[in-house]
């Protein structure tokens, strides 16, 4: 008998913008996604994936190699075998039809990185509206790597705010970022420093805002290992937030452990 259903939040983003005009490839991290889902799925949960638009998250090619799975080839078999064939991961929902459904029989949401984030899921009015429900009734609610600035979602102006941080209006941003549910919250997200190779290698070129800053404007308490890819994960009541790829397993442990919790407090 399943302990009840994770919430597992997918971007549809394939390309950012990067300064100057033009964009770059982006994606989902595979190991982001999996790692912590196989993980809730072994301890009993359901995991149902839901994106802006019901189609399959696009699985960013730098994420889906051994080294993002600790040199094991195993690791990596399975991890794209569960992200193909899990009965939840393939019958993908739209983040509106979950609502629709009802939030309350989720026990938890968990949002993977990969840049994609940065592109819809950090403005999407639907999942702000989730984020709510699930601040509301203190319910477990993980960001992993760039996941955390999904967070922003549930501003009351998301999509104004980041119009604002990509234009560069940082007195507007300021004012929009106002009344986040997450102010003061301790987290953590990639830092700008794990962002510049990625910048470097395969954006060429610069992103219009870096993870930390945009969650600080917003009134994030935000810390960042200052060793850069190595795992940091933050908890504050009900939101964990994980660093960077690294903090895949770190986070599924912390998820894992606040969904009993509240399961046995329920």
């Amino acid at each position: 008998m399943s302990k009840g259903k994770v919430l597992v939040v997918g971007s549809n983003a394939t390309r950012i913008e990067i300064q100057g005009g033009g964009t770059g490839p982006t994606g989902q991290y595979l190991n982001e996604t999996v790692v912590p889902a196989m993980a809730v799925v072994d301890e009993g949960y359901d995991v149902v994936l839901a994106t802006p638009d019901g189609t399959k998250p696009h699985i960013d090619p730098a994420s889906d190699v051994v080294q993002h799975f600790d040199g094991d080839e195993a690791a990596l078999q399975r991890g794209r075998a569960f992200f193909n064939d899990n009965p939840g991961m393939k019958n993908v929902r739209t983040l509106r039809s979950v609502i629709n459904d009802g939030l309350d029989g989720y026990a938890g949401v968990f949002v993977p990185g990969g840049q994609a984030p940065v592109v819809d899921l950090m403005q999407d009015a639907d999942l702000g509206e989730i984020l709510r429900h699930f601040h509301a009734h203190k319910k477990p609610t993980a960001f992993l790597c760039h996941g955390p600035i999904a967070a922003l979602a549930a501003l009351p102006h998301a999509k104004e705010y980041r119009a604002a941080l990509i234009a560069g209006d940082l007195p507007r941003a300021s004012e929009l970022a106002k009344d986040w549910q997450y102010a003061s919250y301790k987290m953590t997200v990639f830092s700008a420093s794990e962002e510049r190779p990625i910048e470097e290698q395969i954006l060429h070129g610069k992103l219009y805002f870096n993870m930390p800053d945009a969650l600080r404007m917003a009134g994030g308490d935000v810390t960042t290992n200052p060793v850069d890819f190595a795992p940091h994960v933050v908890e504050d009541r009900e939101l964990i937030t994980g660093q960077n790829p690294r903090s895949d397993h770190p986070i599924a442990v912390k998820l894992i452990d606040a969904l009993n919790r509240a399961a046995a407090a329920a």
